[in-house]
């Protein structure tokens, strides 16, 4: 048997790609966070819907594991791309359990990519994705990474800067980047619910984003020592001479 996991891109259907659509078409049952499942629940009315709220991630992935043991056609769904900070990890570390199960992968538009086409093109040289939430990283091992991306001069894209519980965690994260080298001037963006109502898109220096609020559904973007903003957009020049 076959279990999809679908990345559904950042939320707009217009944004889902051919394959992730044909894939849950194709299923009988579709599995999800229930946010997530709110997103596609009018696209594919006729389906059967299982969900389980955040911080039940592996109860989702069995639930998918045994909804097709019962031989119904199932996928379980990923905003953005399923292999960046989703379920695909995770139901590959369960397979061994579940023998006879097929997995395939259906990649979608992550954050970084959606964001960054909104910003302009703050990703346009080497970058990183880093998340600042601690809840399955330590922070010390996130701090580590955020001041290596800066001493390598990476472009960053940042998932999950903020949270009811982690308020001052992007305030936290620019200041370890001015620590560790990175000027006060350095160009940056953010946005907000991308492909979802009130898209919300900002540009400003690094000194400024600490200072700013953000929230779960906003992605950051740190530029590297050449990027700029021009005419309100984040660039992150590639290194023509032009």
């Amino acid at each position: 048997m076959r279990i999809y996991i679908v990345g559904i891109g950042p939320g707009d259907f217009s944004m889902m790609t051919l394959q992730a659509s044909a894939a849950l078409e194709k299923c009988d049952t579709i599995i999800g966070y229930n946010v997530y499942v709110d997103l596609i629940k009018n696209y594919f009315p006729d389906k059967e819907y299982i969900t389980t709220p955040m911080k039940k991630e592996v109860e989702r992935c069995r639930l998918c594991f045994e909804n097709a043991a019962k031989g119904k056609k199932t996928a379980i769904i990923c905003s953005g791309d399923a292999g960046v900070y989703g379920m695909a990890a995770p139901m590959y570390e369960l397979l061994d359990e579940y023998k006879d199960t097929e997995l395939f992968v259906v990649p979608g538009i992550t954050a970084a990519s959606s964001g960054a086409a909104l910003l302009g093109a703050p990703l346009n040289h080497d970058f990183c994705v880093i998340s600042l939430s601690d809840l399955l990283t330590p922070w010390e091992a996130i701090e580590k990474r955020i001041r290596a991306a800066i001493n390598g001069d990476f472009a960053i894209a940042i998932y999950n800067p903020s949270s009811h519980k982690r308020k001052d965690y992007l305030k936290k994260a620019c200041e370890i980047m001015l620590e560790s080298g990175a000027k006060g001037t350095r160009a940056c963006g953010y946005v907000r619910n991308i492909g979802r109502d009130n898209t919300k898109t900002h540009v400003c220096t690094l000194e400024q984003l600490k200072d700013e609020e953000v929230d779960m559904f906003t992605t950051v973007f740190i530029g590297n020592s050449m990027s700029v903003i021009k005419d309100g957009k984040l660039i992150t020049k590639r290194g023509y001479s032009i």
